[in-house]
């Protein structure tokens, strides 16, 4: 790796690690920056799981300085995000480059729909709802996502965000110390995967991992005190500009 690729995939880190922080969608941006500096999708993939993995400690970190935590409801949607993320981690270790692109431009597209019109984007506030039947749908769907996130990983925040404040009505803060903690215990079974099938490149991904650190530890710290409009503010415009860049510069 030169010096220069050292610091395009620092910068692209902390940017990726912000956004992924906040809202979601920065595996968009590392993934191909990844795929660009001649590694097969599959390595690449699973080599961004190394920065995505020591981001959200840092994260996570973050918004317990700040007093922010949802326990134990988090711990069990890690629970059932992390069974399935082994399942799509181990369909992601063989796949196809073309196939695995076609698939993340498809996908993007339906989550980018479903960001843009779910009722998290509405200005109506919204009180938080935990009865038995939404917390047995959010986990149980939590384990779709966190196949999803075995196998592709970019844009799981979209997903996440959209079914816990559609669901439970929870504020942008709560959703994203959630969304990162269950990222963080799921990820550690993929990554683990991901390794045994021996794709991770380790250099490229440590150097990434530095960057996604601080941008994820800068998040969660600025986001916390932010009225929930600017946080989603952000979400809109990086869903925007992620559909323009997938739909122009795809695969």
């Amino acid at each position: 790796m030169t010096w220069w690729e050292a610091i395009l995939l620092i910068g692209a880190g902390i940017f990726a690690g912000f956004i992924n922080t906040v809202a979601g969608g920065g595996s968009l941006i590392t993934l191909p920056l990844l795929i660009f500096m001649d590694l097969p999708s599959s390595q690449a993939n699973a080599t961004n799981r190394v920065a995505i993995f020591l981001q959200n400690i840092f994260s996570v970190s973050g918004f317990r300085s700040k007093g922010v935590s949802v326990f134990p409801y988090a711990l069990w949607l890690a629970i059932s995000g992390s069974c399935g993320a082994v399942l799509g981690a181990y369909l992601a270790v063989d796949i196809d480059s073309v196939l695995f692109n076609r698939i993340l431009a498809v996908v993007m597209l339906l989550v980018i729909g479903l960001t843009v019109f779910k009722p998290m984007l509405s200005a109506q506030k919204v009180e938080e709802i935990f009865t038995t039947k939404r917390s047995a749908l959010s986990i149980f769907l939590f384990f779709g996502v966190g196949i999803y996130g075995g196998f592709i990983q970019a844009g799981i925040g979209f997903l996440m965000i959209a079914i816990l404040t559609g669901i439970h009505g929870l504020s942008m803060a709560k959703t994203n110390s959630i969304k990162v903690f269950v990222v963080l215990v799921y990820t550690s079974f993929a990554l683990a995967v991901f390794i045994i099938g021996g794709q991770v490149q380790w250099v490229y991904g440590l150097t990434l991992a530095a960057g996604n650190s601080a941008g994820g530890w800068i998040a969660s710290r600025w986001s916390v005190d932010k009225d929930d409009k600017v946080i989603r503010t952000i979400l809109v415009i990086t869903v925007l500009a992620l559909s323009i860049k997938l739909w122009f510069f795809g695969t």
